[in-house]
């Protein structure tokens, strides 16, 4: 299918319109224009040799600000708790100052989310998330895991991984945690409730990747004073979960493979090059007493795990127990809400789903995902205007998603405003080209005469 660039007003060209341009055409036209303005040799921060690399320093920080925004609210935003992630980031900033690029400018952060991931954007917005913080034990498995994404960074590894073509350019596309809802025929209208498209906006990193951000994370460690057995203990915290509970670390696996081989190396590397460092604390009693009001809910946030597998399952009816339990023991939590919300409206509920959500804007108020979520509720129960209100809201707390364009568009067709509609689409045909929402946007267009099909 192809899509033409530039919309005319029905039955007639815009002024000075020049020719359409195919999709395929706009594709290779931007690969060479990237591969022009980016391609060149760079020094590896690490081994100081040069590689060839395709995204510049500058290309790290845009993109990590062009998306980590996007992925940080979609992990239903950073933790409440500002003492806590003050000291994640003195952990981090410890061990950053240790580094091989300590001037980039790092933020380490907890998040909302319960699944178990810690993840690095590539200019140094580092994330871990609630279902990984409380089943760690120490400050040194915090460094280790820290260090880890830190090495991710120096090393360049999203970049490197842009390079080879793996990792393409960030556009926020969202999942809905991989469960779709179909709504009169046109489409996911989760899109974006669960988590941003991970494959597009994280790299995923090879396991050569991966021993070395292992190799580099107990550098940094050892250098800024901690235990190196900090590092083998996070492997095996994550190596158990991986057999008792592996639902809720099947991300992270995916993101950073896991091998014998690997942690085999890491574990001859503290018997051998780090042994004189054993010595060095592992600060538990500092990691515990950071951690106690996330752990005392952590009943609440495993029953939010069970109910993010029950809702990856289909389970709707199991999920909506496990939420409401974990909300329970955890009344106002925010991504307990947002999640609960997601359930009801994937059971087709989408004013008890709007009700949760307001809820959830009074708990975190300022965090964007619940405003987006009420906007779908309201989407669900055909109240188009309030809904394109929150979504025209979601936007300018969170801008740059062009699924937030789309459904402003779909609001206006369901409102029977059709200009309005119309206007919504083109945009969002000038950055979005493929899949259901392209699909019904072109055809929208196409039936109104606002484009004619491509050949």
């Amino acid at each position: 299918m192809r899509y033409y660039i530039s919309i005319m007003k029905p039955h007639t060209r815009q002024m000075g319109a020049g020719p359409a341009m195919t999709r395929r055409h706009f594709i290779v036209l931007s690969t060479a224009g990237v591969v022009a303005v980016l391609a060149g040799c760079a020094t590896d921060p690490v081994t100081g040799k040069k590689q060839f690399m395709l995204m510049s320093e500058a290309g790290e920080v845009g993109a990590d600000k062009e998306s980590s925004p996007h992925q940080l609210s979609a992990d239903y935003g950073a933790l409440q708790n500002a003492g806590l992630n003050r000291y994640i980031t003195t952990v981090g900033d410890l061990l950053a100052a240790k580094s091989h690029r300590p001037a980039m400018a790092y933020t380490f952060r907890g998040v909302n989310a319960v699944y178990v991931n810690a993840y690095a954007f590539p200019a140094g917005t580092i994330a871990v998330t609630r279902g990984m913080l409380i089943d760690l034990q120490s400050e040194a498995e915090l460094a280790a895991l820290l260090g880890h994404e830190i090495g991710h960074v120096c090393a360049r590894h999203a970049a490197e991984q842009a390079t080879k073509g793996i990792v393409s350019s960030a556009v926020v596309t969202g999942l809905a945690a991989f469960v779709q809802y179909q709504f009169d025929g046109y489409g996911d209208l989760t899109s974006g409730l669960g988590m941003v498209a991970t494959g597009a906006l994280l790299a995923r990193y090879s396991r050569a990747d991966e021993r070395e951000a292992d190799a580099l994370g107990l550098e940094y460690m050892t250098r800024a004073g901690y235990n190196p057995e900090g590092s083998i203990a996070l492997m095996d915290i994550l190596r158990k979960l991986s057999k008792d509970k592996p639902n809720v670390i099947e991300l992270l696996f995916a993101t950073h493979p896991m091998s014998e081989e690997r942690y085999q190396t890491a574990v001859e590397a503290v018997r051998t090059k780090y042994a004189a460092a054993k010595s060095n604390p592992l600060n538990r009693e500092r990691y515990m007493d950071a951690t106690a009001s996330l752990r005392a809910i952590k009943g609440a946030i495993e029953q939010m795990q069970n109910g993010e597998k029950a809702m990856s399952s289909g389970k709707f009816g199991e999920a909506s127990a496990c939420f409401e339990n974990g909300l329970r023991q955890a009344p106002d939590d925010y991504a307990g809400l947002l999640m609960l919300a997601r359930c009801r409206l994937m059971q087709k509920q989408g004013a008890d789903a709007d009700r949760l959500a307001r809820a959830a804007q009074a708990a975190y108020a300022g965090e964007p995902l619940a405003v987006y979520i009420s906007g779908m509720a309201k989407l669900q129960t055909r109240a188009f205007d309030a809904a394109f209100q929150e979504f025209a809201r979601y936007e300018s707390l969170l801008p740059g998603n062009p699924n937030t364009t789309y459904f402003k568009g779909f609001c206006m067709e369901g409102a029977d405003r059709r200009q309005q509609a119309a206007e919504h689409y083109q945009r969002f045909l000038n950055s979005v080209r493929q899949g259901e929402y392209a699909e019904h946007a072109y055809k929208k267009l196409v039936e109104w005469g606002y484009v004619k099909r491509g050949a």
